[in-house]
């Protein structure tokens, strides 16, 4: 089998799922990964021998609608390779709009906090990207604690990870110059309306929130942000694109100042920060 056969076919096991663009860029990173090429470099070894072992399985569940992520065990985010499979939210290329602005407010050696690591993307990005920075990162999955403490030792930086609810209070970890967050903010009824590839496999408590509930965590974390962000600290969250104003009105209302609702590449509000 040829690099441009091994594209064509795992492009034809999931024509029905995707696009032709995202199946094209699917079948490109299958390659890639297990051949060992840049993207770059596939170019001129389209036509060179591949062999893939898992070559079926890799099929078998791309057809099935897994993420690429999952049946490759990685993702990548903000240039760095994160292990994920099910259990922890796959990082998307949005947040790494949200560790940018942290990164270009911040100052050597802040104390900073992720609520709901997941993978430990936000976390261990940002250990790696902010000089000195005492990074500490908390979920209540037992699985992303395992696996953000793989990636933090993956790309080397020291993150520490506490097993933590963002919705109880959380000052017993002390003062922090930041505190950011992507928590789940996707409300149950747009559940029927997405992909299957995202429903299925994804854990839905990494994603959903009740309808009649759904800016509980983040009320909950700019709570705790009351006690635990030092004067000045400041509050980043990742939002749905429905709720930017809500949010920034209640943390007005709870006395933050400062507060921005921006959007992101795809022009959608996308993140909203503040000062306390």
């Amino acid at each position: 089998m040829t690099v441009r056969e091994a594209i064509r076919t795992i492009e034809q096991a999931v024509q029905t799922i995707y696009d032709e663009r995202e199946a094209t860029a699917i079948a490109r990173q299958v390659v890639c990964n297990r051949c060992g090429y840049s993207f770059s470099e596939l170019v001129v070894h389209y036509d060179d021998e591949c062999q893939i072992d898992d070559f079926q399985t890799i099929i078998d569940r791309l057809s099935a609608a897994c993420p690429v992520q999952y049946v490759l065990g990685e993702a990548e985010f903000c240039d760095l390779t994160f292990e994920v499979r099910s259990g922890v939210l796959i990082p998307r290329p949005e947040t790494e709009e949200l560790v940018a602005r942290v990164v270009a407010d911040s100052r050597a050696g802040v104390r900073i906090l992720d609520v709901g690591m997941g993978s430990g993307a936000i976390a261990v990005s940002l250990a790696k990207m902010v000089e000195g920075a005492e990074v500490v990162a908390v979920d209540i999955s037992d699985i992303a604690l395992e696996i953000a403490a793989r990636n933090a030792e993956r790309n080397g930086v020291k993150v520490e990870f506490v097993k933590a609810d963002a919705l109880a209070d959380m000052s017993h970890l002390g003062q922090f110059d930041i505190i950011v967050s992507n928590p789940p903010y996707i409300p149950q009824s747009d559940l029927a309306t997405m992909d299957r590839n995202v429903v299925d496999f994804e854990p839905h408590t990494a994603l959903f929130v009740a309808d009649d509930d759904a800016l509980c965590f983040y009320r909950s974390i700019a709570q705790n942000g009351l006690a635990m962000l030092r004067t000045g600290g400041r509050l980043y969250f990742e939002i749905y694109e429905q709720f930017g104003s809500q949010i920034a009105d209640m943390l007005r209302q709870m006395g933050y100042s400062d507060v921005v609702v921006a959007k992101d590449i795809f022009d959608k509000e996308r993140m909203v920060w503040s000062r306390r």
